[in-house]
């Protein structure tokens, strides 16, 4: 086995000694930092290389840090003065995950870059921080890379935010199951379920 195999299994045994003492001590360390910083290298290498990262010019790492938890309607004093349908204050959810919610805000930050992929690199009581493979499609080295200049087109500019990525496809949810994801055809479970609920009649028919 290769290197990246051994490291592979070190991440998947999160419990052991070994494992919990790195992650007490880098989350330590990414809770002194600001909420979007970059990283010199990524913490998983062998994660970040099995999702296209490349340790060449062009490619960025940036360490994003997220709020856990529900999201609470900004209102004063909790007091929402309308109708009991829309009184909710505490239990509403995220309609995305962390991690699509960490790729957009960096991507927001860093316009000029392209969100490739994110994964998961640590959490705490309060956060969870993600790291996010950025490319930057105006330099030569990524314009000649036929295996990554595809994303140099400009149907990829802000790709997160239209949950073109890994973490916007679940959060849509896409997929290929049979059971959850057959009824996605078409874009979106919203989608599909309008074109078989809606009457076309169109003016010339067969």
């Amino acid at each position: 086995m290769g290197a990246y195999k051994y490291v592979n299994e070190l991440w998947r045994k999160k419990q052991s000694d070994v494992m919990r003492y790195l992650l007490r001590l880098r989350c330590w360390e990414y809770r002194q930092r600001t909420a979007i910083h970059s990283a010199p290298r990524p913490s998983r290498p062998e994660k970040a290389h099995r999702l296209g990262y490349k340790h060449k010019r062009g490619y960025v790492i940036f360490r994003v840090r997220v709020r856990r938890g529900c999201r609470n309607k900004l209102v004063h004093k909790g007091q929402i003065y309308g109708k009991p349908a829309s009184q909710g204050v505490s239990q509403l959810k995220h309609k995305r995950s962390c991690r699509a919610r960490a790729e957009q805000r960096v991507g927001r930050k860093i316009g000029t870059l392209r969100v490739l992929n994110s994964y998961w690199v640590n959490q705490d009581s309060t956060f969870k921080y993600f790291e996010i493979i950025m490319v930057d499609p105006f330099l030569k080295s990524i314009r000649n890379d036929p295996k990554i200049n595809w994303i140099c087109n400009a149907v990829h500019k802000r790709r997160e935010a239209r949950g073109l990525t890994a973490a916007g496809h679940k959060h849509r949810g896409l997929g290929k199951h049979y059971t959850k994801h057959n009824a996605t055809k078409g874009g979106s479970q919203k989608k599909n379920w309008k074109r078989r609920n809606t009457l076309s009649l169109r003016r010339y028919r067969k």
